[in-house]
């Protein structure tokens, strides 16, 4: 064949995360590639009986169409959970999405042109990058601190580029370095942005999973003109599969991305959304979040204990206070996509860090995510990496 595809189609990449996947699907593979939350911490009985009292109570409204902005109930109690992060929501607010990531969709989607500008955190999520990309913007990567982007590069940036439509910051330990913005560089963020009349796009998937101190408010929390668009989601909090998220924006805003969302899929899976809000109003979310919590921070303790104990002084790595990674860094001539081959020759999976970033040349870091093994294949798995990693450094 000779199909003729959209020139779009240039830019858009397999992600790298869910073709490794793949690979650790074979017997034996340890993996701490995918940011894949705990399996046996899935409320599953719980879900059969709801799952059987919705068919029961609400069958025909459940295998029925539904609006697009989500099912209310659902909303109203999101719009609630939004006081978590310290953010006064309302019903009209909050609009239910097919995970978070049809959120970042839309929101490239919404803003972006060919040619437009993005800015980034350095390194970034790639799942968002791979969504931008098919868009056609520019990428401007803005350093990041230990406590939240380098703001002096931040605001040179807007200074120097009038094309830049949005800012995309995860500043609750981000994906991939676990770092944690401070509540200091949270209000410059919104400062900036009003300034230069830029829309923040504020992706939080993991800020309910604080193992140490108290959860920080949201960017949004600071919002003054309603310029931060809020993404949350139930997949690592509650069910990756359900496929539930939400945004959470100004009105007037919002009214643009459900123009998208009654295009791309006309509404969310009504049934999924009944479900999740019946669990919501017969059981305790937060002390399942709170046995989550209990789990990952063992998990990451485990983790850092060895990497602390077995891996070379030059190797540098993050201690995250939640969330479900640590970000590695080795010196500058390894490069960790070689180091990845070498890894699963010992039956071990991670994500080789240069995907992170919106353009080549970083390709010494790696990301390791703890949540999805238990205890004993996280000691052998990172037992098995320490001897690939000294064996590369020798």
């Amino acid at each position: 064949m000779a199909l003729e595809y959209a020139n779009r189609m240039n830019y858009v990449k397999a992600s790298e995360i869910r073709e490794l996947l793949k690979l650790t699907e074979q017997p034996g593979i340890i993996s701490f590639g995918g940011g894949f939350p705990a399996p046996e911490l899935f409320p599953v009985n719980e879900m059969i009986e709801i799952s059987k009292k919705v068919m029961e109570k609400n069958g025909a409204q459940a295998l029925q169409y539904g609006p697009t902005e989500g099912y209310r109930p659902l909303r109203e109690a999101i719009a609630k959970r939004m006081k978590k992060v310290q953010v006064d929501a309302v019903v009209e607010d909050i609009l239910v999405t097919s995970g978070s990531q049809q959120g970042l969709d839309f929101a490239a989607k919404v803003f972006i042109d060919p040619g437009d500008y993005i800015i980034i955190e350095k390194p970034s999520y790639l799942g968002a990058i791979n969504a931008f990309r098919a868009y056609e913007p520019n990428f401007i990567d803005i350093e990041l601190e230990d406590d939240g982007m380098n703001m002096e590069q931040l605001e040179k940036a807007l200074k120097e580029n009038k094309k830049v439509k949005f800012i995309y910051v995860i500043p609750d330990f981000q994906n991939p370095s676990g770092k944690t913005w401070s509540i200091e560089k949270r209000k410059k963020l919104v400062e900036l942005a009003n300034k230069y009349d830029i829309a923040v796009v504020e992706d939080n998937p993991y800020g309910e999973l604080r193992y140490e101190g108290e959860l920080f408010p949201a960017i949004k929390h600071f919002d003054t003109e309603g310029r931060v668009i809020f993404l949350g989601t139930f997949s690592k909090i509650f069910c990756p599969g359900l496929r539930l998220g939400w945004i959470d924006a100004h009105p007037e805003v919002l009214r643009k991305f459900i123009l998208l969302k009654q295009g791309a899929d006309l509404q969310s899976s009504t049934i999924s959304q009944i479900e999740v809000a019946t669990f919501l109003n017969e059981y305790d979310i937060d002390a399942h979040i709170e046995k989550i919590k209990v789990v990952y921070k063992r998990r990451r303790d485990l983790m850092v204990g060895i990497m602390k104990e077995k891996f070379p002084k030059e190797v540098k790595y993050t201690i995250p206070e939640g969330g479900l990674f640590t970000w590695v860094t080795l010196p500058e001539h390894i490069n960790t996509r070689d180091l990845a081959v070498k890894a699963l020759e010992k039956q071990v999976a991670f994500v080789p860090g240069g995907s992170f970033y919106a353009y080549p040349g970083h390709e010494n870091d790696m990301r390791l995510n703890y949540s999805a093994m238990p205890d004993d294949l996280i000691i052998e798995g990172m037992n098995r990496l320490a001897d690939v990693i000294n064996e590369a450094l020798k």
